[in-house]
């Protein structure tokens, strides 16, 4: 049972013992290596990733920063194209889209989903071949879907009634033809945040399997001149590590698959499974490799596919954030360390960094749990159970909820935060005005900015006075 509070979770009773799985290092200066990009390493209690010093890194670009593992980067997507080397293999462009990372995704064989018509002009200006690129998204604009037709994205995944009238249209005005998915919702509850789970009924993605929304889609699509109908789009989530919601999904979305065969006439000759596969954020997770991955779904669709008497479609998946999460660190400066004493005695260790939930907002919006180092120096001083907040003007802007840091802990030291990758650089924001920062890419010992970080005539830019 969990006891609340008025105030949030952080000030919830029995939060200052820290959470149950979180253990008491012998050491705070050691690196936990499976939370960290494989080129990470410590010498001297200094961090250096892709051989690049952190504090070097800083001198030169300041703080906080993105620090993204480019080798990293392009050996976890490399590790998912060859284990699925009979699967297209989409990363999520949602997750964190640059124009270099666009250029990486296609180096490594890989296709490219994109939400919006912002992602979709990161991947024309990076030269992204279209024929490779997923267009999602519940509420595509006509100018968004007019732009995807007229740049022959390989595919549309279309999610509701509306969107296919709108497709329709366009098309019929373009004399174009275009490759569609269907998303369907296949009613599985996958074991996540309930904000990321995204097949459960009572949501605002897809069209519903058990309502016969989805078939009706079909029917729909396949009617309609300019529409190509490929297959259908499953999707149940995200930092999922259990294959049995897949096996579930798989087991209705083919039925689904086979029934439009039969009652619509039509054997479409793809299907994607989505993914949303989990990275280790603590030491509490767990994630299977892709190896693992693929045995797994590959096992599960055959084995549904000879139960249903059905050929197997050609499969896709969309990793998440499994392939950029890892790949990237956040360094931060703390400015100030407090040492607060509450009732009983037990004192609480606030670590104020110069970022916060400006550029991470996961931990606020999701509750999610990240570690830390101290990246600067090593300490020969005993580990304290800290909390590393921000500088913004909320009391839920937290960085760290709980992780056991050096109690010489003191301001100017820089402090670094693993599994920042996914969803922080590209949900960041401007609250208190305060400037998102850059992306610097580090590999065989050289830093270079990818991402510039923002300054103040960018943010009064648009302030038209």
């Amino acid at each position: 049972m969990t006891t609340t509070h008025e105030a949030g979770w952080a000030h919830a009773a029995g939060a200052l013992r820290g959470p149950t799985w979180l253990r008491q290092p012998a050491d705070p200066n050691d690196l936990v290596p499976q939370l960290w990009s494989s080129t990470a390493r410590k010498a001297e209690g200094v961090l250096s990733v892709g051989g690049v010093s952190l504090p070097d890194l800083v001198a030169e670009h300041g703080s906080p920063a993105y620090v993204l593992d480019e080798a990293d980067f392009r050996a976890r997507a490399g590790a998912f194209r060859d284990a699925f080397a009979a699967y297209d293999v989409y990363y999520a462009g949602k997750a964190f889209l640059s124009t270099a990372v666009a250029r990486w995704v296609a180096e490594e064989g890989l296709c490219l989903d994109v939400c919006s018509g912002g992602e979709l002009s990161v991947a024309e200006r990076a030269g992204f071949p279209m024929a490779r690129v997923g267009f999602h998204g519940n509420n595509k604009s006509v100018a968004e879907l007019t732009r995807a037709v007229r740049l022959g994205v390989g595919r549309i995944i279309v999610d509701s009634f509306d969107e296919i009238e709108r497709l329709a249209a366009i098309t019929a005005e373009l004399g174009a033809t275009v490759s569609v998915m269907v998303r369907v919702t296949a009613g599985v509850e996958a074991h996540t945040h309930e904000y990321i789970a995204t097949a459960h009924e009572d949501q605002k993605f897809g069209f519903s399997i058990a309502s016969g929304d989805a078939l009706e889609a079909v029917r729909r699509v396949t009617a309609t001149p300019g529409l190509e109908i490929l297959g259908l789009h499953s999707h149940i989530g995200s930092q999922i590590f259990d294959s049995s919601g897949f096996e579930v999904a798989a087991r209705r979305v083919l039925a689904l698959h086979a029934q439009v065969r039969e009652e619509v006439g039509v054997t479409m000759p793809e299907m994607d499974l989505g993914g949303g596969f989990g990275i280790a954020y603590t030491t509490q997770d767990d994630p299977s490799d892709p190896a693992q991955l693929a045995t797994e779904m590959t096992k599960i669709v055959e084995h549904e596919c000879r139960a249903l008497g059905i050929e197997e479609p050609r499969l896709s998946i969309e990793p998440g954030r499994a392939i950029v999460g890892p790949a990237m660190c956040t360094v931060y400066e703390v400015g100030t360390v407090k040492r607060v004493r509450l009732d009983g005695g037990a004192v609480r260790t606030y670590v104020s960094v110069d970022g916060g939930m400006s550029d991470n907002i996961r931990t606020a919006l999701y509750d999610a749990d990240y570690s830390c180092t101290l990246a600067s120096r090593a300490s020969a001083a005993v580990p304290v159970l800290g909390r590393v907040v921000g500088k913004h003007c909320e009391a839920g802007d937290v960085v760290v909820k709980d992780e056991f840091v050096p109690a010489d802990l003191a301001p100017g030291d820089l402090l670094a935060v693993p599994g920042t990758g996914a969803y922080c650089r590209s949900m960041a924001s401007n609250y208190n005005h305060l400037l998102r920062p850059p992306v610097v890419a580090v590999r065989d010992g050289v830093a270079r900015v990818v991402v510039r970080r923002e300054t103040e005539d960018d943010l009064l830019a648009t302030d038209l006075g």
